[in-house]
């Protein structure tokens, strides 16, 4: 098991690395550059020249790459163009922002989506699970943004339920009710995001299951539907839902770009908009490095929790 995990922890060092290959390439592709964003129309084009100068965007771009990336490893994501605060300063403020918004939202359908998933499947073809499966189907439709849009309007502007925007209240960035009364109506934005994808996820996984011999087996041997379902049937729909567990680490950091942005909520989905509405580009390179840095480690996690739940994948994959 340990030789197995080292292995993929060493497979992915290579992928981090084409990861900021990507991301710095990408960004240098775009027909502006950093000088284009932050320059205006009384600039002189000797002057932008001695920007570019300044900025190292007249290197190589070789150069360029292996400067950046020993900034990178170094923990230094450079400064914003525009605010000229520093990029590395501005993500420890507003991921623990994105965390306390998407974590507790992502758990909740998650969790929703296994009971209600399970009980969808043992009522296969019934109009529970035709009304289940039509709902996940509409919630997949939808767009976050006018779910968003439809509860600011009646809870915050026609009732006067909850804000409208932010994190608190000014004055009241302390007070935990101020903030758990401005969450409320982004948490359900994302829960109703989330649900359906992972409803029908596990739906789909638990009526494979219910196909297999191992269930006829039970129901031979007088078990019950409701014991086969959670005893059973559970059990093994629970492993490829760690690997949705997984996969969603990228979401605690740009899962909630839209939610964010029509609320806004002061975490990196709002900062990413304006950086990429202002070309910043620096912020938007960070962003992206981290996204994607955040998807390689997210399937290295869901390998590692599949052999440690099921210590038979690593000897598979050894003899493999």
């Amino acid at each position: 098991m340990a030789f197995y995990i080292g292995r993929r922890i060493l497979q992915s060092i290579p992928l981090l690395l084409l990861i900021t290959l990507l991301s710095f390439g990408l960004m240098n592709l775009v027909p502006y550059d950093a000088v284009d964003s932050i320059s205006n129309s009384k600039m002189t084009e000797a002057q932008r020249e001695e920007k570019r100068e300044e900025y190292g965007l007249n290197d190589p771009m070789p150069v360029q790459y292996f400067r950046w990336l020993k900034n990178i490893l170094r923990g230094e994501f450079g400064n914003s163009l525009l605010s000229h605060t520093r990029i590395k300063d501005d993500l420890r403020i507003r991921i623990p922002n994105t965390i306390l918004l998407v974590l507790p939202s992502y758990l909740t359908a998650y969790f929703l989506a296994m009971a209600v998933g399970l009980y969808s499947a043992s009522q296969k073809g019934k109009w529970q699970d035709k009304l289940l499966d039509s709902f996940s189907t509409i919630g997949l439709a939808v767009p976050s943004f006018w779910i968003a849009l439809v509860l600011i309007y009646f809870f915050g502007y026609h009732w006067k339920l909850f804000p409208l925007l932010g994190m608190h209240t000014i004055g009241k960035e302390r007070d935990i009710p101020d903030f758990l009364h401005h969450l409320f109506l982004p948490y359900c934005v994302l829960v109703l995001a989330f649900f359906p994808d992972l409803m029908r996820y596990v739906r789909s996984s638990a009526l494979s299951e219910l196909r297999q011999d191992y269930v006829l087996v039970q129901r031979a041997f007088g078990a019950s539907k409701r014991e086969i379902l959670f005893h059973h049937v559970a059990r093994n729909v629970c492993l490829p839902m760690i690997s949705k567990l997984g996969m969603s680490l990228p979401l605690l950091v740009t899962g909630a770009v839209i939610t964010e942005s029509v609320f806004s909520w002061p975490g990196i989905g709002l900062y990413f908009v304006k950086a990429v509405d202002a070309l910043d580009y620096p912020i938007v390179m960070a962003i992206l490095l981290l996204s994607g840095t955040l998807v390689i480690l997210g399937n290295l996690l869901s390998d590692i929790l599949y052999c440690l739940i099921d210590p038979r994948i690593s000897l598979w994959k050894k003899e493999g």
